[in-house]
């Protein structure tokens, strides 16, 4: 069943498509109200539910992420006083090369195939450098919003045009857990984005067994329930 804001909405809220519907940006800002709730419509159409997840799946989902929050909330201090080993270095906030290397280690912001060569001498020991460094609560509690919304952005971008790895899944969602409510504009933009891109490689998938759809279904359910962009969420019969 469908819930009652997205059965009330299109009474309450009527939408005048006109003729250029195909051809609006949905990724340009809207410039009057109409064009907004216009946009959110196409949006929420152009999701495909694919291999959605039950309704308590999501609903457990979203409580765990509450607890999650919580837990950062009351050790943020506590963290952010670690010292961090000698090995983590962070890029400064403007360099976003250098955070997609951070993040996602080299073999995935090179390319697997870059690091082919270095993999037959590679030690058994666990190169950040080459797989990305894990968001650490030591890590990650030193962000403030700015760098948080920021990383956000950085990473969406780079899913915009490649296929999702763990190494993604990780860094978006401990990134989520810090981002504050209520949502700044250009926060509600972006997670936006983000649902819409993993609708979009959900709806590529050919089996439910897909190791990357658990992760897919759960950046969906963050962004739609949690963060409450319920034309976004995912409606199981």
């Amino acid at each position: 069943m469908k819930s009652d804001v997205e059965e009330l909405m299109p009474r309450l809220l009527p939408v005048d498509c006109g003729e250029d519907t195909e051809e609006r940006d949905l990724n340009g800002p809207p410039r009057n109200p109409q064009e907004y709730l216009r946009q959110v419509q196409l949006e929420a159409s152009l999701c495909p539910d694919g291999f959605s997840p039950s309704l308590s799946w999501q609903q457990q989902q979203v409580s765990n992420f509450s607890d999650v929050r919580q837990s950062i909330t009351r050790n943020r201090t506590h963290w952010s006083n670690h010292t961090l080993d000698d090995n983590v270095q962070m890029p400064k906030l403007s360099d976003e090369e250098g955070w997609k290397r951070f993040c996602l280690g080299e073999k995935t912001y090179l390319g697997s195939s870059s690091s082919s060569l270095a993999d037959a001498d590679q030690e058994p020991a666990l190169d950040y450098s080459q797989v990305g460094f894990p968001p650490l609560l030591s890590i990650i509690s030193r962000f403030n919003q700015s760098t948080v919304l920021m990383l956000l952005d950085i990473l969406i971008s780079w899913f915009e045009e490649r296929k999702f790895v763990p190494q993604l899944g990780r860094w978006l969602y401990a990134l989520l857990a810090c981002l504050e409510k209520p949502l700044l504009p250009e926060a509600h933009s972006s997670i936006r984005q983000l649902a819409r891109r993993c609708a979009q490689l959900r709806s590529t998938m050919n089996s439910q067994e897909d190791e990357n759809l658990p992760a897919l279904n759960l950046l969906i359910c963050l962004v739609a329930r949690y963060f409450e962009q319920v034309d976004l969420a995912d409606q199981p019969e």
